[in-house]
């Protein structure tokens, strides 16, 4: 047999194979396009049941996707997540939404995106970013009927520390315990706006739906935080530094190389905001005398992060800690007019203080 009529002989055979494996190919993108659009389904679309998911302001799409799969009126947050992304969705409201497992993921998605909630709330509260415990209380007192004392009491108490360690284990561990913590979750009240619909809400709903939302947030940011071998309680601690120290015209992520650098360099981190921690007072400005008080929160005494965080973080600084900007920087002055000016030396630090130092301005 000639080489030629080989060659044809075996031609029809290549043929068949090519033939099958497309055919796989496309029984398997079959498979696949029914598998994903089983997702989008209604969980059960003969429910009868009507679920109130409430969806605070500023929640992220992966955080949604978390509450309506734990409240099993999705069947997979990750096929809600690329639905969304997919769909161009332009944002959603927050709100309390009337849900039921037999809706579709496109129609509860339209009602997020519309706004279209079933009540307003009987109680909002709204935290903001770089607040303290007793700061909050005062807040949460405001619109309830809870003093503060009470409030507080409540978030100090062992009992419910130890129960929302045990909701929440990843987040809350037994660094809170530490015996210098000067309060086990100072930090952990997630700064955004609260709803509730029911006048007599109890405190440990309103304290939990705040702590469950700082778990939400870093559950984002799980990768990043084992990369860096961060716990959530170094994370709190850090952040909220850099959010103490932050305004509204500062770069958050240069704040925080200062930090890190000066931790390198073995020197104290000499932020202010943990003077007044430590004295437990609010004061228009930190005197030398301030910093002689014998803390461990004290940065000027003590090297190293404090204990545990002095305030609640906001996104950006949680974000500046975990990537922080490359600099050389050792020191930074804050203004009067709210500008921070980054330097490298002492000697670049003392001439900016000599210019810029006001009664409103400090040397960090």
């Amino acid at each position: 047999m000639s080489h030629q009529s080989f060659s044809n002989y075996n031609r029809p055979k290549r043929k068949r194979i090519v033939i099958i494996t497309v055919s796989i190919i496309i029984l398997v993108i079959g498979v696949i396009s029914i598998y994903l659009q089983s997702l989008l389904q209604p969980v059960d679309k003969n429910s009868n049941k009507q679920v109130n998911v409430t969806i605070p302001q500023g929640s992220s799409v992966l955080s949604i996707g978390t509450l309506l799969k734990e409240e099993k009126l999705i069947k997979n947050e990750n096929a809600f997540r690329y639905y969304v992304k997919l769909s161009n969705v332009s944002g959603f409201q927050a709100g309390t939404y009337t849900f039921s497992p037999a809706m579709s993921l496109n129609d509860m998605v339209n009602m997020m995106e519309k706004g279209d909630v079933s009540k307003t709330p009987d109680i909002r509260l709204t935290i903001p970013e770089g607040r303290q415990l007793d700061e909050i209380a005062d807040i949460i007192t405001q619109q309830t009927s809870y003093s503060k004392e009470e409030i507080l009491k409540r978030l100090d108490d062992q009992s419910f520390v130890k129960s929302m360690k045990k909701k929440y284990p990843q987040l809350i561990t037994d660094e809170v315990l530490q015996k210098d913590i000067k309060h086990p979750l100072e930090g952990y009240l997630y700064p955004a706006t609260y709803d509730y619909y029911n006048q007599d809400v109890s405190l440990d709903e309103i304290l939990d739906k705040m702590i469950g939302k700082t778990n939400d947030v870093l559950k984002q940011y799980e990768s990043e935080m084992k990369e860096k071998d961060y716990t959530p309680h170094r994370l709190l601690t850090m952040s909220s530094l850099i959010e103490e120290e932050a305004t509204e015209q500062v770069d958050r992520e240069k704040i925080a190389s200062v930090f890190y650098n000066r931790i390198e360099e073995e020197m104290p981190l000499q932020t202010d905001p943990t003077v007044l921690y430590a004295l437990g007072e609010h004061k228009d400005r930190v005197l030398y005398k301030h910093l002689e008080v014998d803390s461990p929160y004290n940065t000027y005494k003590v090297k190293g992060l404090t204990p545990g965080p002095i305030a609640n973080s906001g996104l950006m600084s949680i974000k500046a800690t975990l990537k922080p900007a490359n600099t050389d920087y050792l020191y930074f002055l804050a203004t009067k007019d709210g500008k921070v000016i980054f330097t490298k030396t002492l000697d670049e630090h003392n001439k900016e203080k000599a210019t810029h130092i006001t009664n409103e301005s400090r040397e960090k």
